[in-house]
């Protein structure tokens, strides 16, 4: 996976293309497939100016359209039919593409152009938070005195650490010339307990538009003159209400001339004046009203010994509106000005230590995981060795809405269980395309009998005649239970209509148990705002014993390194070490004992209450020598009345995604979904269960 860094801009004109330019030229020199990426652009009409700069000068190997997720328009609509949601996965989505063929890939945050999502600081934490990237703030310190850039600086970076973001660096960027000093000298008293802080001094001629920008910003027809001097900065603009010799006393250095495309005076004289060495240069000539020089007049211009470098160019709104509409065209660092470009990345190799930052770059990564991150890794590891799952429920509307899904996205190779008639004929109704897609009836397939042998074969013990061996594989569980066991699939998926008890005995009596393990149990992956714990057994075992505690503990540990996650297990009670008395703290006592004797490589605390468990300061009182204290990922729960309850109280008052559950300990995966599932919860368990049939083919 590529590592990232996520610019986020405090306020309008902070200089974001700047600093994009630095980081990507320093990135550049490094890195093969760096790739730049924008979640919100204004349009997609007018190609992005920023976007534009970097893939033109880095020569990025992407298509535009790569680069972006979505309009402002776009964005504007989906919030305000309140899918925000909706927003940020494909936000996520477009990045994973992206990220999927870089080995970096820089950020820029949104750029406070009047995008109408309720806070533009809130929606930027949010995309940071799920792309998992660390931020790099960037502070526009303009007319801003060193106490006030200080306090701005301490509340913003207070105010992304409350989010739970992770800050890579700080740039305080156009902080006035004489005032260098003194800020950085606060800078050293403030400390740079969340990175390092840099400063950069205003530089005036970045803060200036040119000629082009504004031609091409009024969408403006070029009269004439040098296209090399469509680059000239505009340092003030200067309407021509005077006659000529009053109007040429105002001149300065660098004015765009705004004047009506009828005033052959105000033209000539302006000309004139840029080859008079007794007058200041001008930068060009905005036309108004439509008018375009006389004929005459051009013909005079062409005829001239020298050159006219001077670019004229003519807009059609009134000389008040395109005066106006000129001032407020922002400056920009566009592909085609390499003086404005050299100045910005001597600028940004001048002020901030490179070494530092690349170093940062390296080693700074954000910890946060979202729910949506979350999910979007199960797909994606799913979707790296692509595993046969089935699903015994065909007929099913959220099977079948989940099936087209997954199989779009190539999550898994799906085969459904069920009467083919009744599963198209829903599919058809619902308007979903189920090619690709296998069906298998149990009571007609040739693969019955031979199903049937092994299950007798198998339960021959229990009193199991072949005819009662032939009429369970007509049983969609059992049937997609025994293709597993024969090799025919890798995984199943049910209980959207079925009990858990519907799903698990065909498992437990086909399947059976991972050597060394006694019991069947369960885990959910409690997705937090910003972690992913793991909660067991909150499904399956009402009261385990100390052994099979254990178990469940050393099997809820393997889950959780299948998914990524560092096990770190919490053999939970109302008693922390040697506080407590009682036979359910002994039975946890008991537990952690055997289950590290079982594991010794696995840190395992317990018995541990979970306050003592995921609060450090809690931790620090009462296990100071923990390494599982205050930071444990696998919570072990001793009976099923506790475990279940607790998952439920934190998925309801901490707003958490609870998947699963997912079962563990058996030889090949089987999974159990509530009968309230919803499609999302199906697709997601699919993506667990083959991920869990890659695990067991290693």
């Amino acid at each position: 996976m590529a590592q990232s860094v996520y610019i986020v801009a405090i306020g309008p004109q902070s200089g974001k293309s700047l600093v994009a330019l630095g980081i990507m030229e320093l990135l550049s020199r490094r890195l093969r497939r760096v790739g730049y990426f924008r979640p919100i652009i204004p349009s997609r009409t007018v190609a992005d100016n920023n976007l534009q700069l970097i893939k033109t000068r880095y020569r990025l190997e992407f298509e535009y359209d790569e680069l972006f997720a979505l309009s402002h328009e776009e964005a504007q609509h989906l919030s305000a039919e309140g899918r925000t949601d909706q927003i940020i996965k494909t936000i996520l989505d477009k990045y994973r593409q992206l990220e999927s063929k870089c080995d970096f890939v820089l950020c820029e945050g949104t750029d406070f152009s009047g995008l109408s999502l309720p806070f533009e600081f809130e929606f930027n934490a949010e995309v940071v938070n799920n792309l998992g990237c660390p931020i790099l703030l960037l502070l526009n310190c303009h007319a801003k005195s060193p106490e006030d850039i200080l306090d701005a600086l301490h509340v913003a970076q207070e105010s992304f650490l409350k989010k739970g973001c992770t800050i890579l660096a700080s740039v305080l960027n156009r902080v006035e010339p004489d005032l260098m000093e003194t800020v950085r000298e606060k800078v050293r008293e403030f400390g740079q307990e969340t990175g390092p802080i840099y400063v950069l001094p205003e530089e005036p001629f970045l803060g200036k538009p040119t000629v082009g920008e504004i031609a091409r910003a009024l969408d403006a027809r070029i009269i004439m003159g040098d296209p090399e001097e469509m680059n000239r900065e505009v340092t003030d603009f200067k309407v021509a209400a005077m006659n000529l010799p009053h109007f040429l006393d105002h001149l300065e250095e660098g004015d765009l001339i705004i004047a009506p495309g009828d005033r052959s005076d105000i033209i000539l004289g302006c000309l004139a004046a840029n080859f008079s060495s007794t007058y200041p240069s001008i930068a060009g000539l905005l036309l108004s009203g439509g008018f375009v020089p006389d004929a005459q007049i051009s013909l005079l211009v062409q005829g001239l010994s020298y050159r006219v470098t001077v670019p004229i160019v003519s807009v059609q709104t009134d000389t008040f509106t395109t005066t106006m509409n000129a001032s407020g065209v922002p400056p920009m660092l566009i592909p085609e000005n390499n003086r404005k470009i050299a100045t910005a990345l001597g600028l940004f190799e001048a002020h901030i230590d490179l070494a530092e930052l690349e170093s940062r770059i390296s080693l700074v990564k954000s910890t946060r995981v979202t729910p949506m991150m979350f999910e979007y890794n199960l797909v994606e590891m799913a979707q790296k060795h692509r595993q046969h799952i089935i699903l015994p429920e065909g007929a099913e509307e959220r099977v079948l809405r989940a099936s087209e899904m997954l199989i779009r996205r190539g999550v898994a190779e799906i085969t459904l269980l069920g009467d083919p008639a009744e599963i198209r004929c829903t599919a058809s109704k619902l308007g979903l395309d189920l090619t690709n897609i296998g069906i298998i009836d149990p009571a007609t397939s040739t693969l019955r009998e031979d199903f049937a042998q092994t299950y007798f074969a198998l339960r021959r013990h229990k009193g199991i005649t072949e005819k009662t061996a032939m009429d369970t594989m007509t049983d969609v569980n059992y049937f997609g239970t025994m293709m597993i066991h024969k090799g025919l699939a890798d995984g199943m998926v049910s209980g959207a209509v079925h009990t858990t008890g519907d799903t698990i005995r065909p498992a437990l009596q086909i399947i059976r148990t991972q050597p060394g393990v006694s019991i069947v149990s369960s885990v959910f992956l409690m997705c937090l705002a910003d972690r992913v714990l793991i909660y067991g057994d909150c499904a399956v075992n009402p009261d385990p014993n100390a052994q099979e505690l254990a178990e469940i503990a050393i099997s809820s540990a393997e889950t959780a390194k299948i998914y990524g996650i560092e096990p770190l297990v919490a053999m939970c009670s109302y008693a922390t070490g040697s506080s407590g008395k009682g036979a359910d703290v002994d039975k946890v006592r008991e537990a952690t004992r055997i289950a590290k004797e079982l594991r010794p490589d696995l840190k395992i605390e317990g018995p541990i209450q979970y306050d003592a468990a995921v609060d450090a300061g809690v931790a620090k009182t009462k296990l100071p020598d923990s390494l599982v204290a205050g930071k444990a990922t696998v919570f072990i729960f001793p009976d099923l009345n506790t475990g279940n309850n607790l998952y439920k109280a934190v998925q309801r008052s901490a707003n958490a995604v609870a998947i699963g559950p997912v079962l563990q300990g058996l030889n090949k995966p089987v999974n159990d979904l509530s009968r309230g599932c919803t499609v999302p919860d199906i697709v997601n368990t699919v993506a667990i269960t083959a991920i869990q049939a890659q695990a067991a083919r290693n």
